[in-house]
């Protein structure tokens, strides 16, 4: 190998001491830390605040009052208001049009989040990234293990990529997490809004109870997720470990 490309026996070195250090701290992830994490969400799965039976306790009360009506005075003759309708057609607005509230400022200020949900949302996204970090680790760690390609022997290597492959999958699936956590804020803001514009219409007040209550279930949801790619991936591997860590049996072996 050395005469078809030559490698400088400095960074050689460094690179070896980085397989290693990836080798040691995956084999104790595979080992010490999934089987721990895992049992750690279980047992925060059995917690009250993720366990509420009546979910009307996590709604969060939307301090938005709805404005008198405004009273308009009979137009004589209905003149004014064909004139008014004339001038709306010309400006090419629909009869159907409802402009709402003008919001320029919050009454009690700014608009709170549900404290519930960030509280336990808190709680939930170090676990997600937890989980992506280790993964990552992992993967690598696996990747190293892959030996040269040839020509046949080669069942060891497809248990690795398919280890690989979980690896990546689970990753994929939290990072995913992470954006339904993104976009839970985003539609409850875009719902919070229109309440502020259109303060007269229940619906609004009630999607955001809607979206509050879905986001709390997929929370719970995501926890029990979590655990349970833990236990998959601690199972998986140590099943696999002989042929993960030798992928490929010596000739000797083969004979008998």
């Amino acid at each position: 190998m050395s005469s078809l490309l030559k490698v400088d026996s400095e960074i050689k070195t460094k690179v070896d001491a980085f397989r290693e250090r990836i080798t040691a701290e995956a084999e104790d992830l595979v080992a010490n830390f999934f089987p721990k994490k895992l049992l750690e969400l279980d047992h925060f799965l059995k917690d009250p605040s993720i366990n509420i039976a009546e979910l009307k306790e996590i709604h969060s009360e939307i301090s938005l009052t709805v404005p008198d009506p405004i009273l308009l005075s009979n137009l004589h003759d209905g003149l004014e208001g064909q004139n008014a309708k004339k001038r709306k057609l010309e400006d090419g607005s629909g009869d159907d049009m409802v402009t709402g509230t003008k919001v320029f400022v919050m009454p009690g200020g700014m608009m709170k989040c549900n404290g519930n949900l960030v509280e336990l949302i808190e709680k939930v996204k170090p676990e997600i990234r937890t989980l992506i970090e280790k993964c990552n680790t992992v993967k690598m760690w696996v990747q190293l293990l892959i030996p040269r390609i040839e020509d046949g022997n080669n069942f060891g290597v497809s248990i690795q990529e398919e280890t690989v492959a979980e690896l990546r999958t689970v990753e994929g699936e939290a990072a995913s997490y992470l954006d339904q956590i993104s976009r839970y804020y985003i539609t409850r803001a875009k719902l919070v809004s229109k309440i502020a514009k259109y303060p007269h219409v229940e619906d609004y007040r009630r999607t955001v109870t809607e979206i509050d209550e879905k986001e709390y279930i997929s929370l719970k949801i995501i926890v029990s997720e979590l655990r349970n790619q833990y236990v998959t991936l601690h199972d998986m591997i140590l099943k696999n470990i002989e042929k993960i860590k030798r992928p490929r049996s010596s000739n000797s072996d083969a004979l008998y």
